[in-house]
C-alpha cells in the first residue's frame, strides 16, 4: 500500500477536525432548545392595551371583528318606585273637567264630563282664554283672557252663559282659583306675586311679592301651594292661607308650575322634566315620598279629582295635546279626549 504524503495527511486531518466542530455545535444547540419552553406567536387580539398617561388608551391594530364589545358609562338615574295598585275597585270618574281647547286658531274654554262625554265649548272670544278652574260648587268657571287687550280674570257658568269680566287694568292676570269656602279668588299677577280678590272682583290685593305663580288651595282652604323661583330654580312651596309660614316642598330640576292637592290635603301632584320629556309626579306636602306616575309622552298640568281616585293631565303621547286620567299610584291610564284640536290645562271640578 502506498503511503500518504505529508500534504494529503494534513488535508485529511483538517477535514476531520472541521466535521467534529460542526457536530459539537449542532449538539449544543439542540441541548439549549430542549431546555426552553416552546414559544408560539401571540395573536394580536390577545395583546395588552398600550396606555400613556398623556393620551387616550390605544388598541394595537388588529381585525375589528376580534375586538371585544365597547361599553360606555351612563349617568346613574334615580329610579322612583311605583306603589302596588290600590284603585282596582274604585267607581268610574265623576264630576266635570274644564280645560283649554284650541278652536279656529284661538284658545277657548271647554268643558266635559269626567268620563269624556258631554263636551261643550263655553267661550267664543276673539283672543286667548286659558288657565280655567271650576268653583267648589261646580257651577262657575274662572279663567284668564286678553279678549279686551290685557289679561283679565273672567267668569262664566258651566253652560257658557253669564260671561263677566271681574278685573280691570291691575296687570296681566292668570290662573284664578276660588277658595273652598267661596270667599276668595287667588290668582297670579305677572311679575308681582300672588293676589286675592272677592268673587265679584272687589278688594283685590297682593298676598306675596316674589316670582310666585300657579296657586292652588288645599281642600280645607287653610293652605295654598304655588310654584316659585324665590329660592333659585323654580320649586313648589306651600304657605298658610294668609301668606304666612312659607315652606319649600321640592328640590328638583326642570320643575313645571301647575300643581294640585290630593283630596285629603296630604300630597301634591305636579310635573317636571325637560321639554319633550316631562312627567307627572306626586309628593307628600312635607317633601317626602316622591313618586313618578308617568314614563314618557311629555305630560303636564295635573289636576286631582275631588274624590281622590284620579288625576287628569295633558299629554303629547299620541302626537297631539290630549287629556288623560290616571290613578294616583300610576295605574289605570286612560285617554279622555280624542280631538283634532289641542286640549290642555285641565282642572277637575264637581
Amino acid at each position: 500500500m502506498r503511503k500518504l504524503t505529508f500534504i494529503e495527511s494534513s488535508f485529511l486531518i483538517g477535514l476531520a477536525i472541521a466535521f467534529l466542530g460542526l457536530y459539537l455545535l449542532i449538539g449544543y444547540s439542540l441541548i439549549v432548545v430542549a431546555d426552553e419552553p416552546i414559544q408560539t406567536p401571540t395573536p394580536l387580539a390577545d395583546l395588552p392595551l398600550i396606555t400613556s398617561p398623556t393620551a387616550e388608551t390605544v388598541l394595537i391594530p388588529t381585525d375589528v371583528a376580534t375586538l371585544p364589545p365597547t361599553f360606555e358609562l351612563t349617568p346613574t338615574i334615580e329610579q322612583i318606585p311605583t306603589p302596588q295598585p290600590t284603585y282596582n275597585d274604585t267607581p268610574p270618574p265623576s264630576g266635570k273637567i274644564v280645560f283649554t281647547c284650541y278652536v279656529k286658531q284661538i284658545d277657548q274654554i271647554c268643558l266635559l264630563n269626567a268620563d269624556g262625554s258631554g263636551r261643550i265649548q263655553l267661550t267664543d272670544l276673539k283672543a286667548t282664554a286659558f288657565y280655567a278652574s271650576v268653583s267648589p260648587d261646580g257651577g262657575t268657571i274662572y279663567f284668564s283672557s286678553r279678549d279686551t287687550g290685557n289679561y283679565e280674570i273672567y267668569s262664566v257658568d258651566i253652560f257658557g252663559n253669564n260671561l263677566q269680566k271681574l278685573t280691570k287694568d291691575i296687570g296681566a292676570l292668570y290662573a284664578p282659583e276660588m277658595s273652598p269656602n267661596g270667599e276668595w279668588i287667588i290668582f297670579t299677577k305677572n311679575g308681582d306675586g300672588l293676589w286675592l280678590m272677592k268673587p265679584d272682583g272687589s278688594n283685590a290685593h297682593r298676598l306675596t311679592n316674589k316670582d310666585d305663580i300657579d296657586p292652588s288651595w288645599s281642600p280645607d282652604g287653610s293652605m295654598i301651594s304655588f310654584a316659585s323661583s324665590r329660592a333659585g330654580a323654580r320649586q313648589l312651596f306651600v304657605m298658610n292661607a294668609d301668606g304666612s309660614n312659607i315652606r319649600q316642598v321640592t328640590d328638583l330640576n326642570n320643575m313645571g308650575g301647575r300643581n294640585t292637592w290630593s283630596s285629603d290635603g296630604t300630597k301634591l301632584a305636579f310635573y317636571r322634566g325637560p321639554q319633550g320629556d316631562r312627567n307627572i309626579y306626586v309628593i307628600n306636602v312635607d317633601g317626602t315620598g316622591l313618586v313618578r306616575l308617568t314614563d314618557g309622552g311629555d305630560n303636564l298640568g295635573p289636576s286631582w279629582s275631588p274624590d281622590g281616585n284620579w288625576i287628569v293631565f295633558t299629554s303629547f303621547r299620541d302626537g297631539n295635546n290630549e287629556l288623560y286620567i290616571i290613578h294616583p299610584d300610576g295605574t289605570g291610564l286612560t285617554r279622555l279626549t280624542n280631538s283634532p284640536i289641542s286640549d290642555w290645562q285641565p282642572r277637575w271640578g264637581r
